[in-house]
């Protein structure tokens, strides 16, 4: 592990936004759930992603159409370490990430999102 690249991923709030609502849910949560809680643009969220999962920080799994993503806690020991001190510390901080996710994964059919992006925005209006 790099971890001066590791330590730069994580000076980046989006970043650790996103690490917050995988560590705080305990859930795999898809890109459109991640979009919606943190309302933020598809493509901002996968850039960040994409960063994260070649750091190997989060891994996937497909099911369907959907890719789910999730805390990687078979990482390092320095990694693992590093998600306890977020899941502690973050917990309050972005709370308000934490109840969109919430809200947004109240719409899953069983333990799977089915609606995509647009139908959760227009539920919500």
């Amino acid at each position: 592990m790099n971890f001066v690249n590791l330590f730069k991923s994580l000076g980046d709030e989006t970043r650790l936004r996103l690490l917050n609502l995988f560590l705080q849910s305990g859930k795999k949560i898809c890109v459109c759930e991640m979009v919606d809680a943190l309302q933020l643009p598809q493509y901002q969220v996968s850039r960040h992603l994409t960063i994260l999962r070649n750091l190997d920080l989060v891994k996937t799994t497909r099911q369907g159409t959907w890719i789910y993503y999730e805390a990687n806690w078979e990482a390092s020991e320095c990694v693992r370490d590093l998600f306890e001190i977020i899941k502690k510390h973050f917990k309050n901080k972005y709370s308000d990430d934490i109840k969109n996710l919430n809200a947004r994964l109240e719409l899953r059919n069983g333990d799977y999102c089915v609606i995509g992006y647009s139908m959760f925005e227009r539920k919500n209006k």
